[in-house]
């Protein structure tokens, strides 16, 4: 399985303060994606809105970005990454935008909710 996640929409699903520092966050989310795909079978890629400065680099999981940034231009890379891949039905998709969810199962991925997947790989 290969799980692409909706980074801002899987931080935004808790409301820890994460809008007080974005970058932080960023780097939790990335910190906590690696912990977690460590013990598991799966590719995991997170996308966000825009490229992180400084960069978030990783060697367990893909860090990818939108190309520019701009209103559900994470949402679009997404969509992009999914029409490019080449099965789509083992993609697994994490977000809770409705539309972005659509377009995903329209592809053939599946989805999961970003505040299910996020107390997974991160238990409050």
């Amino acid at each position: 399985m290969h799980l692409i996640v909706d980074g801002m929409n899987v931080i935004g699903s808790r409301p820890d303060g994460w809008w007080n520092d974005r970058h932080a966050a960023m780097v939790r989310l990335v910190d906590r994606l690696e912990r977690w795909a460590s013990h598991e079978t799966d590719d995991v890629t997170v996308v966000f809105e825009r490229k992180p400065h400084p960069p978030i680099t990783s060697t367990v999981i893909e860090v990818a970005h939108a190309p520019r940034a701009a209103a559900d231009s994470g949402d679009d890379e997404i969509v992009r990454l999914l029409k490019a891949h080449k099965d789509p039905k083992v993609v697994r998709v994490v977000t809770s935008d409705r539309w972005l969810a659509d377009a995903a199962r329209a592809e053939g991925a599946t989805v999961e909710p970003a505040e299910p997947f996020r107390d997974r790989i991160d238990p409050a």
